[in-house]
C-alpha cells in the first residue's frame, strides 16, 4: 500500500496558487481532495470558489465554505485585544491571529471526513507555513502534512499559469499579468507585501491601500464614539449592544472613514529574514487604543505593569504560530483574570488618521478626584506621608552615593 495520503484537506480560496495546489494534489500526488474556504470577513465573495472547486472535480459533499467570522473576532481577536498584543511594538497581528482557527477548522474537517492529510497553499519563505503546520500538530500529532511549495517545481507566477492553462484551471485575466503585490485580508486587516513594496526606502503607493482613505483625504469634521468594555470586551459602539463581529465591522467603517490603522513595518520574520509589508487595521486600531483606556481607570498599577511586560511575549508566541502552545495559554489566564472588572466607557475622538481618547469612565474606576485634586482634599492624602517614603526609597542611592565619593 503506498504511504501517499488518499484524502487530503486543503485550506483553499480559489485563486490561482490553491487552485493549482489543488490539480497538483490531484495529478502528481493522487489524491482525493478536500476544500475548506474560511469566511473571516475578507469581503470578497466565497461562492465562486465552492463552483470552481466543483469544475475541477472535487465531490460537493468534500467542499466546505464556512461562516467563522463571529468565532474569528470572540475567541481569537478578541483574546488578543485584551492583551493589548502588538509584535515588535506596532503590528496587530491580523495575519497571524487568523491561521490557528483555520488550522483547527481543517482537523476538524480532516477527522470529519476521514482525511489523512493536510494542506496549505504558504510558500517556504514565510511565517504561515509554521503558523498553519504547528496548530496542525498541537491539534492532530500524527497528521500528514503536504506543503506544495517546499515541494514542487512551479518556482515562478509563470510557471504556475502555464500548469493552469495546461490544466484547464480558469484564471481571471488580471492574473495573467505579474500581480504588483501580495495581499491577505480577513476581518481584522489588510496586509500586503511583496514586488512594489519590496524596497523599504520607496514610499508605499496610494493604490496599494483598500481598507483606509488617505488620512489627508479624511473628512476636516472630527467624529466622536463611544466604545463600551465588558470585562476587557468591547461589547457596545455609540450605546448600540453588537456581536464581536459586528462590533468590529462598525470599527472598521470609522476607520476607513478617517483614514486610521495604516502601517508601514519592517518586521522580523521567524524564519529569519526581515520583510516589508504594509497593514491596515482601521477597526482593531481604534479598539486597541479603547481598550488601553478603559484599563487606565480600572486597573491597579502593579497589574497592569505586569500585564505590560506579557503583551510583547504574547505577540511573539502569536507571531510565530504557538497559539495552541501551554505557555500562551498560561498568559492568557492571567490576562484574563486582569480583566474581571475593565468595564466602562471610552469616548474617541477621529480625525485624519488618528484616533484620540478625550473621555473614559467606569463603574469600577481606580482614579479618585477627590485623592489627586490639587484644590483642598480635605484630609484624603497626607502629603507628609511622602518624605518617609522619599528617604526609604532614597536610602540605598546615599549609601552608594557616600561610598564612591
Amino acid at each position: 500500500m503506498s504511504d501517499t495520503p488518499m484524502k487530503v484537506v486543503l485550506a483553499y480560496s480559489g485563486g490561482l496558487d490553491t487552485s493549482v495546489i489543488l490539480k497538483w494534489l490531484q495529478r502528481e500526488r493522487g489524491c482525493e481532495v478536500v476544500t475548506f474556504t474560511a469566511d473571516l470577513g475578507q469581503g470578497e465573495e466565497l461562492e465562486p470558489a465552492r463552483a470552481k472547486a466543483v469544475m475541477m472535480g472535487v465531490k460537493p459533499e468534500h467542499i466546505f465554505v464556512d461562516d467563522l467570522r463571529e468565532e474569528f473576532v470572540r475567541d481569537y481577536v478578541f483574546p488578543m485585544m485584551r492583551a493589548n498584543a502588538l509584535y515588535e511594538g506596532l503590528y496587530l497581528l491580523g495575519t497571524s491571529i487568523a491561521r490557528p482557527l483555520i488550522a483547527k477548522r481543517q482537523i476538524e474537517i480532516a477527522r470529519q471526513v476521514g482525511a489523512d492529510a493536510v494542506s496549505h497553499g504558504a510558500t517556504g519563505k514565510g511565517n504561515d507555513q509554521v503558523r498553519f503546520e504547528l496548530g496542525y500538530y498541537a491539534l492532530a500529532p500524527d497528521i500528514k502534512v503536504i506543503a506544495p511549495w517546499r515541494e514542487w517545481d512551479l518556482t515562478s507566477r509563470t510557471a504556475l499559469l502555464d500548469f493552469a492553462e495546461k490544466n484547464q484551471i480558469p484564471v481571471p485575466k488580471d492574473k495573467r499579468g505579474e500581480a504588483p503585490f501580495s495581499t491577505d485580508a480577513n476581518l481584522l486587516h489588510t496586509s500586503s507585501e511583496g514586488l512594489v513594496l519590496e524596497d523599504p526606502w520607496s514610499e508605499v503607493p496610494e493604490y496599494v491601500f483598500s481598507r483606509t482613505v488617505s488620512p489627508e483625504d479624511a473628512p476636516d469634521t472630527p467624529e466622536i464614539i463611544t466604545i463600551d468594555f465588558e470585562r476587557g470586551d468591547a461589547v457596545a459602539v455609540n450605546g448600540e449592544g453588537m456581536s464581536p463581529a459586528t462590533l468590529l465591522a462598525k470599527l472598521n467603517d470609522y476607520g476607513r472613514t478617517h483614514g486610521i490603522g495604516r502601517l508601514d513595518l519592517v518586521e522580523n520574520r521567524f524564519v529569519g529574514m526581515k520583510s516589508r509589508g504594509m497593514y491596515e487595521t482601521p477597526g482593531g486600531t481604534i479598539l486597541h487604543t479603547a481598550h488601553r483606556a478603559i484599563e487606565q481607570l480600572t486597573l491597579d498599577r502593579g497589574a497592569a505593569h505586569l500585564k505590560d511586560e506579557f503583551g510583547p511575549r504574547y505577540a511573539e508566541l502569536v507571531y510565530n504560530g504557538f497559539w495552541f502552545s501551554p505557555e500562551r495559554e498560561m498568559l492568557q489566564a492571567a490576562i484574563d483574570h486582569s480583566q474581571a472588572k475593565v468595564d466602562g466607557t471610552v469616548r474617541l475622538k477621529l480625525y485624519k488618521g488618528c484616533a484620540h481618547v478625550i473621555g473614559r469612565k467606569s463603574p469600577h474606576s481606580l482614579y479618585s478626584e477627590k485623592v489627586v485634586t490639587f484644590e483642598d482634599d480635605q484630609g484624603a492624602y497626607d502629603q507628609r506621608d511622602a518624605e518617609g517614603f522619599i528617604k526609604l526609597n532614597a536610602l540605598r542611592l546615599r549609601l552608594l552615593g557616600r561610598r564612591d565619593r
